[in-house]
């Protein structure tokens, strides 16, 4: 499609195209980090979506947002992670891969904490799947641990969208609100990855009135409502493997790239802007002043502050192990 983000995306996960940070060799890294030390993460899910949207649905997403915005604003992009946290209406699914919420901070912590000493200090999580609220978890996990500058931000792409995910009575473009694997992501993954969606194959799951309706608010709506669809169990209607067996909701049938083309460059704008931003406030190299950020102090301290391998370096590890409190 015409436009500054020439959609769709073209996917460069296996591709030496200096995008993904594991496709570089060490000799580009550090060419990178001279010039922008921004890493963009995008963490995503395994889970079903129906007979007409790929499981990774929700990594693809994050992943081509990630790469456009790579193009334009240089920064790099980590391979994504696959599997994720589920809130406990998912959980039994067959085609969704559940993640102890333990498990899924240990070891984004740990990313954070590789990323970090290898010199990508500045980090956008970019979050793809309903578990924003195990990511925000991670980022304080290590801030608390290790107790160093730097810049950690979760990014949900659906709030990044506005009201460009809403339904027409919110003043968006769907028939029906953003809830799981239904028009609105379906519409959003034809515009940057349609290969991804087999449209022949969707089909429309009505979705039940919520047990105490007046509630509970949706994924991708507004605040209407006090409670968040991941603050409760009980409220809804119950569990995907229970009601849900289908793998979606909503009428499918309906989406179209074009209701998502305002969206997805919404997301990208946001990013860009994002990345532009950290990048003017921290220029390659510098992070958040030392004094206002922690009280740690030392020779110890200030050696892992060092840019990786420069005289007197001392790898993050050294302030301790393992990553995650």
């Amino acid at each position: 499609m015409p436009g500054k983000w020439n959609l769709p995306v073209s996917g460069d996960m296996d591709k030496a195209s200096g995008i993904y940070l594991q496709n570089m060799n060490m000799t580009e890294i550090s060419e990178r980090l001279k010039k922008n030390d921004v890493l963009i993460v995008p963490i995503g899910s395994t889970e079903t979506h129906g007979p007409g949207e790929v499981l990774g649905e929700d990594t693809f997403l994050v992943t081509r947002y990630a790469e456009a915005v790579a193009r334009k604003t240089g920064c790099t992009v980590a391979q994504p992670l696959w599997y994720g946290s589920h809130p406990y209406h998912h959980l039994g699914m067959p085609g969704t891969v559940v993640i102890p919420d333990g498990t899924f901070v240990a070891f984004i912590q740990a990313m954070i904490a590789g990323f970090w000493n290898a010199g990508f200090r500045k980090q956008i999580l970019l979050n793809g799947h309903g578990q924003e609220w195990v990511i925000a978890n991670t980022i304080h996990g290590f801030t608390k641990q290790y107790q160093v500058p730097a810049v950690l931000v979760l990014v949900h792409w659906w709030h990044a969208a506005g009201k460009h995910a809403f339904d027409e009575k919110h003043g968006g473009p769907f028939s029906s609100p953003l809830v799981h694997a239904c028009e609105v992501e379906a519409s959003y993954l034809m515009a940057v990855a349609p290969e991804m969606v087999q449209k022949d194959k969707l089909i429309d799951v009505p979705v039940r009135p919520a047990a105490v309706p007046g509630h509970v608010n949706g994924p991708g709506e507004p605040d209407d409502y006090v409670v968040r669809y991941w603050a409760n169990e009980g409220l809804m209607a119950g569990t995907e493997v229970q009601i849900y067996r289908e793998g979606n909701l909503g009428p499918s049938t309906r989406a179209s790239a074009e209701k998502a083309v305002a969206g997805v460059e919404a997301v990208l704008d946001y990013l860009e802007r994002l990345v532009n931003d950290i990048m003017a406030a921290f220029p390659p190299g510098k992070l958040p002043p030392q004094e206002a950020f922690t009280q740690r102090s030392g020779p110890d301290y200030d050696a892992v502050m060092k840019q990786p391998f420069t005289e007197g370096w001392k790898n993050l590890y050294t302030l301790g192990w393992p990553p995650t409190l």
